[in-house]
């Protein structure tokens, strides 16, 4: 897998330590052609399966490898759309499927991608895995998590240190594959203006269940991309390691303006 100069990228699945499968899949993709780069630029992905038996498994495999075919070939010149587009498509093949094999009719993955053009980030969203943007030592969520805890968070029933041990914390309200309807997600409504400096940090909830932000941000500040992965996973599993784990890492190092477009705000 060729990175282009300008970024440093990392990432590491983990089976953890009660787990008998990897549910869990990540992706990244950017073009080989430099013209289709300009127009592309570059993406990212992680997937959380669901379903038991091999279905979680596949229903994230075919998520991921989804999402950058679609990406890929979609001919929408605005990259949230192309996502969209993607996630979409992620959802039928899924359900599809299942439908084809009925011992998987449970399968579903929550998706999470990030695509980068020029100095711009779009991201599309579905589940509780999470997409975070390091810059200057703070950190911001980007992702709002699709469960039913941040449903009661955010309308106020409890509190953040009880959404932490509530014991629903993991019941999802929208994934890849389930409902006939087609998956509640969430793209940016605007990009994101990134700098050189700043780091996105993709991950499943076995990661971000475990290890807290301020200890992301620690790690992240105080290591490449890559030994970063491996500190933030190990971490992950010295606390028991319940689940999959799963963290991508991008790293800004330098960025050449989006291709064509309007001025956009700063939307971090």
């Amino acid at each position: 897998m060729g990175i282009r100069r300008g970024l440093e990228f990392a990432q590491l699945t983990d089976l953890g330590l009660v787990r008998e499968r990897n549910e869990d899949s990540f992706g990244y993709w950017e073009p080989e052609n430099e013209a289709e780069f300009q127009k592309k630029g570059r993406l990212a992905v992680v997937a959380d399966g669901m379903g038991g038996h091999e279905g979680g498994e596949m229903a994230s495999e075919i998520a991921v490898q989804t999402l950058c075919e679609i990406y890929r070939e979609s001919p929408e010149a605005e990259p949230s759309q192309a996502l969209s587009e993607a996630l979409r498509e992620a959802h039928q093949r899924i359900r599809a499927y299942a439908e084809e094999h009925p011992e998987f009719r449970n399968m579903g993955t929550t998706c999470t991608a990030a695509a980068i053009r020029g100095d711009r980030l779009w991201f599309a969203h579905v589940g509780d895995s999470r997409l975070y943007l390091f810059r200057g030592g703070r950190l911001r969520r980007l992702t709002r998590d699709h469960s039913y805890v941040n449903q009661l968070l955010e309308s106020g029933v409890i509190t953040s240190a009880e959404a932490e041990h509530h014991p629903q914390r993991n019941v999802l309200t929208s994934a890849l594959g389930i409902g006939r309807n087609g998956a509640s997600f969430e793209t940016s409504a605007q990009p994101v203006q990134l700098q050189p400096g700043d780091t996105l940090l993709l991950c499943t909830d076995g990661l971000w269940g475990l290890v807290g932000e301020l200890e992301m941000i620690d790690t992240v500040a105080a290591h490449s991309p890559d030994d970063a992965c491996r500190v933030l996973v190990d971490k992950a599993r010295e606390r028991g390691g319940p689940d999959n784990i799963t963290v991508e890492i991008l790293r800004i190092v330098s960025l050449e303006p989006a291709p064509s477009g309007k001025p956009v705000p700063d939307g971090a």
